[in-house]
């Protein structure tokens, strides 16, 4: 049980779930996010969406390719969803963002048709390879055989998830709009102010702007992003 199965009071804080329920819950397979990075779609569909109340429901519904993760059917109830992936419901046509709000739970943020297009990768790492190729690693575990040498740790490439063609840049510097995943102030948006340790370090010390408060925190704990949170 414990291989397939989590303690509920054992799962991720960011689980917005009833503890004290049945003992064992949903655990994500291995994948492109971490356990305490994601959730497992059999819960997002039963407890985020409420679109079934038992696992054969959400396997039914999964089975008919009823529900779209980055633009692709997901059969599988375990596949684990990570913060800025697309879910997409094309029988209603839901779109939504998943994401963690200021008390660190996961939640879906609705967008429009449009917005669900794009997806936001964000650089961990980079690996220079022969022929002056560059291996660009991406925060879900993607990555990128590339010649340009202007992406650095930290940027972000916004991806169009049709043509899977690269249609922005987004830099990490002063003026940058970025989201904070984790840390004190997670699930919040600001703009960098100064990086006071520009190295290719993910510890670099960010200083931001949220609203009138300036704040400190560190480069593996942003995403840059630009408009996709704004309201509709």
């Amino acid at each position: 049980m414990s291989k397939n199965h989590l303690k509920r009071l054992s799962a991720p804080k960011a689980w917005p779930i009833n503890r004290k329920e049945k003992k064992w819950i949903t655990k994500s397979n291995p994948g492109p996010h971490k356990l305490d990075e994601s959730m497992p779609l059999n819960l997002i569909v039963k407890d985020l969406l409420k679109y079934a109340k038992t696992t054969r429901e959400v396997k039914n519904i999964l089975n008919k390719k009823e529900i779209l993760i980055n633009k692709k059917p997901v059969t599988e109830i375990k596949f684990p969803i990570g913060i800025l992936d697309v879910i997409e419901i094309p029988k209603t046509k839901e779109y939504f963002l998943f994401l963690l709000n200021k008390k660190g739970k996961f939640f879906l943020k609705k967008i429009n048709e449009k917005k669900s297009e794009l997806k936001y990768l964000s650089i961990i790492g980079k690996k220079i390879l022969k022929k002056n190729k560059i291996q660009i690693n991406f925060y879900n575990g993607n990555n990128l055989i590339t010649e340009n040498k202007d992406y650095k740790i930290g940027d972000t490439l916004l991806i169009d998830l049709k043509d899977k063609k690269i249609i922005k840049h987004l830099k990490l510097e002063k003026g940058s709009t970025v989201y904070l995943k984790k840390g004190k102030y997670i699930g919040s948006i600001g703009i960098i102010e100064n990086i006071n340790s520009p190295d290719t370090s993910n510890n670099s010390i960010i200083e931001i702007n949220i609203g009138e408060k300036k704040v400190n925190t560190i480069k593996k704990y942003i995403l840059v992003i630009d408009n996709i949170l704004e309201n509709e």
